[in-house]
């Protein structure tokens, strides 16, 4: 909460109007362009047609005035009698017409097929190689990332970057193909009137960049107060029932009322001034065509042109000022699309783990004898948790470690399957540092059992296959009896076909557990890691949770990370840590005797229990 009692708004999303900037241009643009290397050919082709179809569109205009200016003179002889219409003529300039128009769409169709076939295809490899660098990136990266920024790189700025990629490249070819070549063709007609038109056009870039430099500031605004109503929603309306619990209902409304005046006011502003932009910009335009209808009108008299050629040279006026509209438009939009890609090639340029060696170790025949060997870690290397840890642990014993939280419990068993790696000593896994193994195999001879069960949108069976992807049916059955939850699959709609999802609500918190628990018997690792699997449910399905765990750790290296010092009275060896530090080792009944830091642990469940 703020020192004000309101909640402290959280969500910051970029405003409609806001041009979002890279942080360093020149290096994300040219990272941009080294990528759209491999698509040279294909963007070549790109800008061929789309320069072409804009060429044919330019050329349009005075075909028609050609046109105008027969059927004008043609008028003009037959009312002076001096001759007549000469249809045949017209009727060529037109089909020339029609020819120019059909190719300029079908060159512009083209191009436009083949720029979104790059698009999609830039959108796939890049996803295609996040994905890659996910599995690649270390877990320290993600515990300085939430799951939405990563989420954001490969859906929003991925988009952001294939999608105005299709469209601005093959503007920005036509925007100045056509200033270049509009600019031409009113130069050929009447240099008089050119001048006249482009003394008109300062009048339109000042108009549009005071209209941008002041509606910014108001976007800008709209952005900030769009994260505080965001922030609010988040925070108070998410967690509607405490708010009700402490009738909290006025103040949050009293907040919420306010930063939505806030966004209001400066929504209306900053669209108002924007939306400024286009009649400010048709008066301009409508000026300039004023200008060149009486300029025009007193030429023609002057038989300086032609009556077709003011047709015409209006075209280009209005085909002149639409590029350079798209170009102020196409900054913005490059603008945006090099930040993202920016925070693409950043996440893709993230340092990876340590690469394997180079002589792996084979993982078969491992017993499954742990050593802990003056262990030294920190999440941050200048702050050291584990501190020179040490622990040796037989095959097939049962190893508990308990401690208050922050203790590094779960620490120890990430090391061990090198989540992360140790600042210094050395893990053992029969007398191998397990540095010397890949990580993958490493992993594989684990199986997790946590207290945040994770299972994919799927069917049971599936889910449960995912610990042995090429398990038959008869296997998967088989652990979910030993698991104790084949019974409760039975009553389910299609059984083992029964697809989970975010929607699914029969099935409870315990019996997903035991789900996962089937999954790790399926897999049969040689360790087990079983860390505060049953914190989260009621006493009767941790009696079912621990019958279904007791079995599978049976004849397995197992690792059991509990709050409930009651649910490891029976491991042959308990690590009683705190701060980093094992303070004491042994079972049960020697620790309790020892009356030391495990006894006070375990007698304040009790008490806490009586109270």
């Amino acid at each position: 909460m703020s020192k004000d009692n309101r909640p402290r708004p959280m969500g910051r999303r970029r405003g409609p109007g806001l041009i979002e900037k890279p942080k360093n241009f020149k290096k994300s643009f040219k990272q941009l362009l080294n990528y759209l290397k491999k698509y040279t050919i294909s963007i070549s082709i790109v800008m061929f047609f789309a320069a072409l179809s804009t060429v044919f569109a330019i050329i349009g205009p005075d075909i028609l005035g050609d046109a105008i200016t027969e059927i004008y003179n043609g008028l003009i002889a037959k009312i002076t009698g001096t001759g007549s219409m000469n249809f045949a003529a017209i009727h060529k300039t037109l089909i020339i017409l029609f020819s120019l128009y059909l190719l300029s769409c079908l060159f512009n169709f083209i191009q436009s097929f083949i720029m979104n076939s790059i698009s999609c295809k830039i959108a796939y490899s890049l996803r295609k190689d996040i994905s890659k660098k996910i599995n690649r990136l270390p877990m320290k990266y993600f515990d300085k990332k939430t799951h939405g920024e990563v989420l954001s790189v490969v859906t929003n700025d991925v988009d952001t970057l294939s999608g105005n990629l299709s469209q601005s490249l093959s503007q920005i070819i036509t925007s100045i193909t056509t200033i270049i070549g509009v600019l031409y063709m009113m130069i050929k007609i009447s240099g008089t009137m050119t001048l006249a038109s482009l003394m008109i056009m300062p009048i339109s870039l000042f108009g549009v960049m005071f209209i941008v430099s002041k509606s910014q500031g108001f976007f800008k605004k709209q952005q900030d107060y769009l994260g505080n109503v965001n922030g609010v929603v988040e925070e108070v309306y998410g967690g509607h029932e405490v708010v009700k619990a402490f009738n909290g209902e006025e103040k949050a409304l009293e907040s919420f009322n306010e930063y939505n005046e806030k966004l209001a006011d400066v929504a209306w502003k900053s669209q108002f001034i924007s939306s400024a932009m286009h009649p400010l910009m048709n008066f301009i335009g409508n000026l300039s065509y004023v200008v060149v209808s009486i300029l025009g009108g007193y030429l023609a008299v002057k038989n300086k042109i032609e009556v077709g050629d003011i047709v015409s040279f209006t075209q280009y006026i209005r085909n002149f000022n639409q590029p350079i509209s798209q170009l102020a438009q196409i900054s913005s939009m490059l603008q945006s699309t090099v930040a993202a890609s920016e925070r693409v090639f950043e996440f893709l340029e993230e340092e990876e783990e340590v690469e394997d060696t180079l002589t792996p170790l084979s993982v078969k025949n491992i017993k499954g004898d742990i050593e802990f060997n003056n262990v030294h870690f920190g999440y941050d290397e200048n702050k050291t948790i584990i501190n020179d840890f040490s622990a040796k642990i037989k095959n097939g014993q049962k190893i508990a470690i308990v401690g208050p939280t922050g203790a590094g419990k779960t620490t120890m068993v990430k090391l061990l399957m090198r989540f992360y790696d140790i600042n210094s000593g050395e893990i053992l896994i029969d007398g191998k540092n397990i540095k010397e193994f890949k990580r993958g195999e490493l992993r594989s001879l684990f199986g997790m059992v946590l207290q945040d069960t994770w299972l994919y949108s799927g069917t049971i069976a599936d889910n449960i296959r995912y610990g042995k992807l090429d398990a038959d049916i008869e296997e998967v059955k088989n652990a979910c009896r030993a698991a104790s939850v084949h019974h409760f699959i039975k009553t389910l709609p299609d059984n083992y076909n029964m697809v989970l999802n975010e929607e699914t609500d029969n099935i409870s918190q315990g019996q997903k557990q035991l789900l996962t628990i089937a999954r790790v018997i399926l897999a049969d690792p040689k360790i087990l890691i079983l860390d505060e699997a049953t914190s989260s449910v009621d006493t009767r399905t941790e009696l079912l949770i621990q019958k279904a765990m007791d079995k599978l750790m049976e004849g397995r290296t197992s690792f059991i990370i509990a709050h409930r010092l009651s649910t490891i009275k029976n491991a042959d060896l308990i690590l009683v840590m705190d701060k980093g530090d094992i303070v004491e080792t042994g079972n049960h009944k020697e620790l309790l005797k020892k009356n030391g830091f495990y006894a006070k642990l375990y007698n304040s469940q009790f008490e806490e229990k009586e109270i």
